[in-house]
């Protein structure tokens, strides 16, 4: 069987990889992209994922857009917030977000999230 691939975003290449290397312990296959040019790439390339995390922190608002392009792909995603804010909060429900959650990062929570949106 295969393994559901995720894709990462994070412009923080080391927790990037970190997370790449914890949701391989658990049996997924990840991705990465640290830039908006790389995130181009992965949305060119009509690569199919079971799921994007999108860490907002560090990238400017043309992250939108590369997730508003996510979603016509139907690719789902769940968005990792630096603090709360009624403007993510609002944008990640406008552009479809399966979940939001806010810095620091409980691998648990993001893990619960993960298995409601691909079901496994």
């Amino acid at each position: 069987m295969n393994k559901p691939l995720i894709l990462i975003v994070d412009s923080n290449r080391s927790s990037l990889e970190a997370l790449a290397q914890q949701l391989g312990q658990l049996n997924y296959d990840t991705v990465g992209a640290a830039s908006l040019d790389e995130l181009d790439q992965f949305i060119q390339s009509n690569k199919q994922c079971a799921l994007a995390v999108i860490d907002l922190s560090s990238f400017a608002k043309e992250i939108w857009e590369r997730i508003d392009r996510l979603h016509e792909a139907k690719i789902s995603f769940i968005i990792v917030a630096p603090q709360r804010s009624p403007t993510i909060q609002r944008d990640s429900m406008k552009y479809g977000a399966s979940g939001l959650l806010v810095k620091p990062l409980a691998l648990k929570e993001l893990i619960e999230h993960i298995h409601s949106v691909i079901g496994d």
